[in-house]
């Protein structure tokens, strides 16, 4: 239906209405495709952007024909012009029969004809440009409709009762806060993997381990497809000078100490713990094992180093890791959202 009606437009409406729609939809596509690194739009953009040069062609090739009407033109590209030239010339004898006979002065009438085309190609590409203008900047007004996987957030839900450690600590961070301040919108490109987005996110408000609930230790979790982030603050008493000599009783690998933000630092290694559990009609779990490779970044919670550290730790479960530097980039975005510890 739609091809019947293009093939009643007039050539000069056709032409340029063909040329404007093939050119804008061939560059969206090609953005698109160029964007989201898509071979089969490329592949359906190339095909527009050919269809619309052979268009573009072929109008040339009648205003040359138009402009220099010899039959050496006509057979070689104005055939799209020959039946309405032959129709000019069928009205203009008898024009040219009445002037001979009542004397008056022939007044052409080409130039007419070439302003009346001229003036509608030029109509109908600004209609259609106008349209192509619109569909363009459409889809950053309106809202998206697609299904990609959108990033996981922290929960904005009701806030958990903090322990009593967290009230006789002052100053001090929740799990809900490091979330915030690690699931950075870059937090995939500082890992090294920005095509990717966070599939699980979770915090928590915990005490430390083997303290009887004394010592606050919040901590934040983020999951890639590649890497998990783990990002925990513990108010203990623990200086980073001490911590580096606990390291060396453990098995700890690659301690390397350095300053981060003008606090001191260390770099360590340790494999982190695989536990599998059965579920089925025996409900018996498997041993510990020793799982992938993690790499930790310890900091002190304040400059002075009076006690307590903030712990930053990526593992994946095919034992990769990324490079240090990955590490030290993320400490320096979480850290400023985590307040010095004051002085007691």
């Amino acid at each position: 239906m739609l091809g019947f009606l293009l093939r009643l437009l007039p050539f000069w409406v056709r032409e340029p209405l063909l040329i404007a729609v093939g050119s804008v939809l061939g560059v969206r596509i090609m953005y698109l495709a160029v964007r989201d690194h898509d071979r089969v739009a490329a592949g359906l953009g190339v095909v527009f952007l050919v269809f619309t040069a052979i268009r573009v062609h072929a109008v040339i090739r009648a205003l040359r024909a138009r402009r220099n009407p010899s039959p050496a033109a006509s057979a070689d590209g104005a055939a799209v012009d020959a039946a309405a030239q032959a129709q000019a010339q069928a009205q203009a004898q008898p024009q040219a029969q009445a002037q001979a006979g009542t004397g008056s002065r022939p007044r052409p009438d080409v130039p007419e004809k070439e302003h009346n085309a001229w003036g509608q190609a030029v109509a109908a590409v600004a209609v259609f440009g106008a349209l192509g203008a619109a569909l363009w900047v459409a889809p950053r007004f309106m809202p998206s409709d697609d299904n990609a996987a959108q990033p996981a957030s922290c929960s904005g839900g009701t806030h958990e009762k903090l322990p009593k450690a967290y009230k006789d600590t002052p100053r001090p961070v929740t799990g809900e806060e490091l979330c915030k301040a690690l699931n950075r919108p870059d937090l995939a490109k500082l890992l090294g993997t920005p095509e990717e987005t966070a599939t699980t996110v979770s915090s928590t408000n915990n005490t430390a381990p083997l303290t009887d609930g004394k010592v606050a230790q919040p901590e934040a979790e983020v999951t890639f497809d590649t890497y998990t982030v783990n990002v925990s603050a513990t108010y203990n008493e623990l200086s980073t000078d001490q911590y580096v000599k606990l390291m060396k009783f453990g098995d700890e690998k690659d301690v390397k100490t350095l300053t981060v933000l003008g606090r001191p630092a260390v770099l360590s290694s340790d494999h982190t713990m695989k536990l599998e559990i059965n579920l089925g009609s025996g409900g018996s779990g498997g041993p510990v094992e020793e799982g992938p490779l993690a790499r930790t970044l310890s900091v002190a919670l304040d400059r002075k180093d009076r006690g307590g550290y903030c712990d930053i730790t990526v593992w994946s479960t095919s034992g990769a890791l990324p490079n240090d530097s990955a590490l030290l980039n993320i400490a320096e975005k979480v850290l400023p959202r985590i307040p010095e510890r004051p002085v007691r």
